[in-house]
């Protein structure tokens, strides 16, 4: 029996040796993770073919893993760029928006001010010829003042105005009473009285009020689009802390370490990470809100009574306008500036001027039926303009808020909301049970998947969210109709825009009745009101007559 002892003791220990090799799980492949690895360029040396211990994973579930540790690291950056990737292209369609209405907008309004300006001296010009290109350099200024204030601002348009009318009294002045000679402190005291005998009857106050909320208006609106565009430009550019990359890697390839190449994240788990990396960008929403209802409010404002258009296109009927009323009251005028600036001095004889022959005059007005939709300038007219930008402007609201959500229905970022099941829930593939928190910086203390300092807002946001805050106190302005560039905007660090001290809802527009007047004209009140400047074009045929032979000193 001894003999059989030991050859049978052998052979159950090989028995059991075999039995325990059996039982050990067989190593699973890794071939698919490492050909999505090469595939995204990185090197497959790094890849193992079969799974490996994991103990020296730093952020993924440890255990056996298809993932090397430089795998791992690799992950990790590739996980961040493809974060800055997606949100990236969400904003980049919205700052592309914003930048190219601005440039059409800006486009628009230069092209504008061009055709109002060549409207004016080409009427001029076929009705006086040669005698208005001689006295043409203050219509030019008023222009050039324009021009200056839409692209600059550093203009106060009411004082510009009030020189304009103030310059023009003393030619006009000049010229009706061609008999006499005023030295140039003469002048000076004739302008004076520019508003208190209203020799252009009331073209000036009107004018004043239309040009200056309607400029406001167009500067500010073009100004808010650049705002908007370089807001969503610089808050493209995310910077993921190392919390926020960790929980990235986590959700992105951690699931391609245990073989799930094929699992994409859950939905909910993608929403809490993206909240939490993007708690800062979602801050912004308020002002931004705020920043948009204001905008939409002020382009209210140009479709009605602060319309550009409406003002540039006839102002050159205005003019003429206001010229004819200093001459059918210069009688009344002159006795009036001869008893506040004392009698003036008569020209020596032989110096009155030749009587000027008249030319005809041609009207460049063409009545044009209601329903047409001019093209004014840029190709396009103002009411195409605002109509096509509100649209976008109402989409553009609750960006920041809505950009969690949007970057997880990326079908590259998550699976649908559908698929709860079938997900990676950063341990494996399961349902994801924690709930979704809130946007913005507050809300982060309680997100369980990302770490967020919630004490420490990112000063790059706080920057345009001052910036958002300004433009709309600008808009609130702007829409009340008062000159934005020189009100001391002091409510930047408060949540309200300065304004004039009313909801613009309730604001009453004292512009709204003179507006109403003007943009009430049909085609054919407006082919009358062409037919002013002849009337006037015999006092003006001599005045400028007598400019030209009477006037060697230069403009003022």
């Amino acid at each position: 029996m001894a003999r059989f002892g030991l050859p049978a003791l052998l052979c159950t220990l090989a028995a059991l040796s075999a039995a325990l090799l059996a039982a050990e799980p067989k190593s699973k492949s890794c071939s698919e993770v490492r050909r999505l690895y090469v595939s995204k360029g990185f090197d497959k040396n790094d890849a193992p073919t079969h799974e490996i211990n994991g103990d020296h994973l730093k952020i993924c579930p440890q255990g056996y893993t298809c993932c090397s540790q430089e795998m791992e690291e690799k992950y990790s950056l590739q996980s961040k760029d493809d974060f800055k990737s997606v949100v990236s292209e969400q904003c980049n369609h919205l700052q592309a928006v914003f930048a190219s209405r601005y440039k059409k907008f800006d486009e628009f309004f230069k092209e504008l001010l061009e055709n109002a300006e060549k409207s004016l001296n080409d009427m001029f010009v076929k009705t006086y010829g040669h005698l208005y290109m001689q006295n043409s350099e203050l219509f030019k200024d008023l222009f050039e003042e324009l021009k200056r204030y839409y692209v600059a601002g550093n203009v106060n348009l009411e004082e510009m105005l009030q020189d304009f009318w103030a310059r023009l009294l003393e030619r006009m002045f000049r010229l009706v009473n061609s008999q006499y000679h005023f030295t140039d402190e003469y002048l000076e005291c004739v302008s004076k009285y520019t508003e208190q005998l209203k020799p252009f009857g009331d073209v000036p106050r009107k004018l004043k009020l239309q040009v200056t909320r309607a400029f406001v208006a167009a500067r500010t609106f073009a100004q808010g689009l650049a705002v908007a565009r370089d807001v969503v430009s610089k808050v493209s550019v995310v910077n993921p802390t190392a919390q926020c990359t960790h929980a990235l890697l986590k959700m992105i390839y951690c699931s391609h370490c245990q073989g799930l190449v094929t699992v994409k994240p859950c939905y909910n788990y993608c929403s809490n990470i993206m909240r939490g990396c993007l708690a800062n960008q979602g801050d912004l929403d308020f002002e931004w809100n705020n920043f948009i209802d204001a905008m939409l409010m002020v382009a209210e404002r140009l479709e009605g009574p602060f319309n550009i258009e409406s003002v540039m296109d006839p102002i050159d009927v205005k003019i003429s306008d206001a010229i004819m009323n200093m001459q059918e009251n210069s009688v009344q005028v002159s006795q009036k500036v001869f008893q506040g600036c004392g009698p003036p001095k008569p020209l020596p004889a032989g110096r009155l001027s030749r009587s000027i022959s008249e030319g005809a005059f041609s009207a460049r007005f063409r009545p044009f039926h209601p329903e047409e939709r001019p093209t004014t300038a840029a190709g396009t007219s103002l009411d195409r303009l605002v109509t096509d930008v509100k649209e976008k402007l109402k989409q553009a609201k609750k960006f920041w808020s809505s950009l969690p959500s949007n970057v997880c229905n990326d079908e590259r970022m998550a699976a649908g909301n559908g698929n709860e099941d079938d997900c990676w829930n950063g341990k494996g593939k399961s349902r994801y049970l924690f709930a979704v928190t809130g946007n913005g910086l507050a809300n982060q203390g309680n997100n369980p998947e990302v770490q967020v300092d919630t004490s420490k807002p990112d000063i790059l946001i706080l920057r345009q969210i001052m910036a958002l805050r300004v433009m709309t106190s600008k808009m609130k302005n702007a829409y009340n109709g008062n000159d934005v560039d020189f009100f001391d905007i002091s409510d930047e660090s408060s949540g309200e825009g300065s304004g004039s001290g009313c909801e613009y809802q309730q604001c009453p527009s004292e512009f709204e009745y003179n507006a109403t007047e003007h943009s009430g004209k049909n085609a054919h009140d407006k082919a009358s009101s062409a037919g002013a400047p002849t009337r006037a074009q015999p006092y003006l045929l001599t005045a400028f007559g007598i400019l030209s032979l009477v006037m060697p000193r230069e403009w003022r």
